[in-house]
């Protein structure tokens, strides 16, 4: 279930990754520090970046956490 959960949560990020790029081109402003940038992009951004820290901490409870099957050995 887990596996399933950050596997889609990875494909989110790739969407937001590309909703980013494509909100930049259209404004054609790249530089977040520029007081123009696309309040669009900075607040997608500040989602995916949200969602890489969630799919790195789930994939570490993950890969930290002893199978259930091992533990009734």
């Amino acid at each position: 279930m887990i596996r399933s959960m950050v596997e889609e949560l990875k494909r989110t990020i790739q969407v937001l990754h590309i909703d980013i790029c494509t909100e930049e081109d259209r404004v054609r402003i790249f530089d977040k520090a520029d007081p123009l940038y696309s309040v669009l992009a900075r607040t997608l951004t500040s989602r995916r970046d949200n969602l890489i820290i969630t799919v790195a901490d789930l994939e570490k409870r993950l890969y930290t956490t002893t199978p259930i099957s091992e533990a009734a050995s």
